[in-house]
């Protein structure tokens, strides 16, 4: 399972909630999945491939290399 290296954010569980009339009829589980990609970036003129999510991405947590 892919990982971000710099927030640690990872799959999460929780239950899927079918309402009928409102009332809860039914329960599922269910996962939501980070968007991690697998990027290259420059760390102090080293050149490394690491999991990153996209919100580090944007933040600009990362210098990507190219």
């Amino acid at each position: 399972m892919a990982r971000c290296e710099y927030c640690e954010k990872t799959m999460q569980t929780g239950s899927r909630i079918s309402i009928n009339r409102s009332q809860v009829s039914r329960r599922a589980n269910k996962t939501w999945k980070p968007n991690i990609k697998k990027v290259k970036i420059n760390d102090n003129g080293t050149i490394k491939s690491v999991y990153i999510c996209t919100r580090c991405m944007r933040a600009g947590k990362v210098t990507r290399a190219i």
